[in-house]
C-alpha cells in the first residue's frame, strides 16, 4: 500500500525532489485561472437582495425544523439571524416596501410651492439689494465730482420746494 503511493507520488509533475508537493500556486494554475484574483478591492461591495430573493430565503427558514438547519441556511446565505429577524417583521406587517433594498442618505423632502416662491423671491431681493449698492456708489461718485468740479446738486429737498 505504501509502496503504491510512492509510486503515484513519483508519477505526479506537481511534486518536488522532496516528495512534497508544492504550498504556493503553481505558474500554468495562475495561468490558467483557476484561482480568483487575491487582490482586495478598495471598497467591499455592499450585498443587495431582492424582494424574491428575501421572501425565498425567509421561506426556506420556515422550513427547518431540525436542530442546526437554520444555522446552516444562514451560513450558506451568508446573512446575519439579525436581517432574518427584520425580513420577517416586515413581511409580519405586510410592507413589501420593507422587503426592497432602501437607498442610502439623506431622504430629500417633497417641494412645496409656497418653498419654491419664498427661494425665488430670496433671489429677486438679493439681485435688488446688488443693484441698489451699485446706484449707491454711482451716486456717492457723482457727489465727489461734482464737488470737485464746483457744481451746486439738487438735493430731494430742494426738488419738493419748487
Amino acid at each position: 500500500m505504501l509502496m503504491a503511493k510512492k509510486e503515484r507520488l513519483a508519477e505526479d509533475p506537481r511534486v518536488t525532489e522532496g516528495g512534497r508537493r508544492p504550498t504556493g500556486v503553481t505558474r500554468a494554475a495562475a495561468d490558467a485561472g483557476d484561482h480568483p484574483d487575491p487582490e482586495v478591492s478598495d471598497k467591499p461591495k455592499r450585498r443587495r437582495f431582492t424582494a424574491r430573493q428575501k421572501l425565498e430565503i425567509l421561506r426556506e427558514a420556515d422550513r427547518c425544523k431540525k436542530r442546526g438547519e437554520l444555522g446552516a441556511l444562514l451560513r450558506r446565505e451568508g446573512i446575519y439571524s439579525s436581517s432574518l429577524s427584520a425580513w420577517r417583521r416586515a413581511r409580519e406587517r405586510g410592507e413589501l416596501v420593507g422587503l426592497k433594498p432602501k437607498k442610502r442618505g439623506r431622504k430629500s423632502r417633497p417641494k412645496d410651492a409656497r418653498d419654491k416662491q419664498l427661494a425665488e423671491k430670496d433671489r429677486q431681493i438679493k439681485r435688488l439689494e446688488r443693484r441698489l449698492a451699485q446706484a449707491e456708489t454711482v451716486i456717492e461718485i457723482q457727489k465727489k465730482a461734482s464737488a470737485l468740479l464746483g457744481i451746486p446738486l439738487k438735493s430731494l429737498d430742494d426738488e419738493g420746494n419748487d
